[in-house]
C-alpha cells in the first residue's frame, strides 16, 4: 500500500465519522450547505478587508477558512443519502449556493484588487468570476439539452483547490520587496550615494549621477500598496528621495 492511498483511506474514515455524527444530530442537509455558504462569504470578508501590510496573513486566514467550508460542502451531500433525505430540491438548493459561494469569494478579491487602485486585477477577477459561472451554466445547458455531459474542466473543485493555493501562498510579494531592497542597495553602492538621515519622517536622500530605475520598484508591487521604497525625482535640485517605510 502506498502512502496516497493509505493518507485517501485514512481521510475518508475521518470524514465517514463526521458524516455519521452529524447524521446523528438529524442536522438537515441544506442547513449544512447554508453554514457552507456563510462560511465563504467570512472567507470574503478576509479577501476584502485585507490591506497591504497585512494582506499575506489576511489571505492565509481566508485560505483556511475556505477549507472549512469545503468540508460543509463534502459531507452535504453523504449526509442526505444516509440519512435518505435525498430531493430535487436539495441537488437544486445545493446548485444555487455553490454558485453563491463562488461570487461571494471572487467579489472579496474584487474589492481587495479595487482599494489598491490595481484595476487590471479588478478585470481579471471580474473576468475568472464570469467564467466560473458560465462553466456551470454550460454544463447544466448541456445536460438538458443532450442528457450527460462530462467534458470540459475548471469545474467548482479545479475553482476552490486553486483559490486555497493562492490564498495560502500568496507570499510572492515578500520575494519581490527583497529583491526590490537589494537593488537599491546595490545602486546605491555603485553609482556612490551619500546617504543622510532624514530625521523622524525616515527619509534618505541621495544624490545620483545616474537615475535608479528597477522595474519592480516602479510601480505597485504584487498586491495592495506601492514598492516598500519609493522614488521620487527631484527636478530642481538632481536628487532622489527614497522614502523608506522598514529598512
Amino acid at each position: 500500500m502506498t502512502w496516497t492511498s493509505a493518507f485517501g483511506k485514512g481521510s475518508g474514515w475521518l470524514l465517514q465519522k463526521i458524516v455519521n455524527g452529524l447524521a446523528l444530530s438529524k442536522i438537515s442537509p441544506n442547513t449544512l450547505t447554508f453554514i457552507g455558504l456563510l462560511i465563504n462569504v467570512i472567507a470574503a470578508f478576509f479577501f476584502g478587508y485585507a490591506r497591504a501590510e497585512n494582506y499575506v496573513r489576511m489571505f492565509f486566514y481566508a485560505g483556511l477558512v475556505i477549507i472549512g467550508a469545503g468540508l460543509f460542502d463534502m459531507v452535504d451531500g453523504r449526509v442526505a443519502r444516509q440519512t435518505n433525505q435525498v430531493s430535487v430540491f436539495g441537488a437544486f438548493f445545493d446548485s444555487v449556493l455553490d454558485r453563491y459561494s463562488d461570487v461571494a469569494l471572487f467579489f472579496g478579491l474584487l474589492v481587495f484588487y479595487a482599494r489598491g487602485n490595481r484595476l487590471l486585477y479588478v478585470f481579471l477577477t471580474a473576468f475568472v468570476m464570469t467564467a466560473s459561472l458560465m462553466v456551470s451554466y454550460t454544463r447544466a445547458r448541456a445536460e438538458a439539452l443532450i442528457g450527460q455531459c462530462k467534458v470540459g474542466f475548471m469545474e467548482r473543485p479545479e475553482r476552490i483547490v486553486l483559490i486555497i493555493l493562492g490564498a495560502l501562498f500568496e507570499d510572492f510579494s515578500r520575494l519581490v520587496e527583497v529583491q526590490c531592497r537589494e537593488q537599491l542597495r546595490a545602486s546605491g553602492l555603485q553609482h556612490g550615494h551619500d546617504l543622510v538621515d532624514g530625521g523622524d519622517e525616515g527619509v534618505r536622500r541621495r544624490k545620483a549621477r545616474a537615475p535608479l530605475k528597477h522595474p519592480l520598484c516602479t510601480k505597485p508591487y504584487v498586491g495592495i500598496g506601492r514598492c516598500p521604497k519609493q522614488i521620487f525625482a527631484s527636478a530642481a535640485s538632481g536628487e532622489r528621495e527614497i522614502v523608506a517605510d522598514a529598512i
